[in-house]
């Protein structure tokens, strides 16, 4: 029977780091309390600003959202006033702060932001509701519905009564 010698080496303790040609224990090493102090600093401003920013944001993509969805509604009521030949209402309930198509289902306003209606006399109903009504002609009673953040900033989006046609333009503060 053959005897087989396994040549054994030395595991450090230490990782090894290059030195040259030789390989060489690392010295240990830390983190000192000011490399810490730093970090914990910064994330306690990251822990007080994150939220600030989010809430910022947040609302600036409600704001959008709500500006996008009333054009389409309106666009939406006068295409199929039009196409289907009958008189089709754009309504804004100003006590519940919702609008929507008559008929479908209404949109509820987001709570930072607030909306205004300029309509005719004939579309207001009780100071609560208020309609722009677009007809078959492609015309419509004309109007304009606001949307205003709580800044104060917003935009005003108008319908023109000869055409039917909606273009937004903003506040004047």
């Amino acid at each position: 029977m053959a005897k087989v010698k396994t040549p054994i080496s030395e595991t450090p303790s230490r990782p090894l780091r290059r030195s040259g040609s030789a390989w060489r224990p690392r010295a240990a090493r830390g983190f000192t309390l000011v490399e810490l102090l730093v970090v914990f600093a910064i994330g306690a401003l990251l822990t007080v600003v994150v939220p600030f920013a989010f809430d910022a944001l947040s609302e600036s993509s409600h704001y959008r959202q709500t500006v996008r969805t009333i054009l389409t509604d309106m666009k939406t009521a006068r295409h199929r006033a039009v196409s289907q030949g009958t008189e089709v209402r754009f309504k804004v309930d100003l006590a519940r702060g919702a609008f929507g198509i008559d008929g479908n289902a209404m949109h509820e306003l987001p709570k930072p932001l607030q909306i205004k209606a300029t309509v005719a006399s004939i579309e207001m109903d009780g100071g609560e509701m208020a309609a722009i009504r677009f007809l078959p002609s492609g015309g419509a009673t004309g109007g304009s519905i606001d949307v205003v953040r709580p800044s104060g900033a917003g935009v005003r989006l108008n319908v023109d009564w000869l055409s039917g046609r909606v273009a937004q333009q903003p506040l004047a503060q």
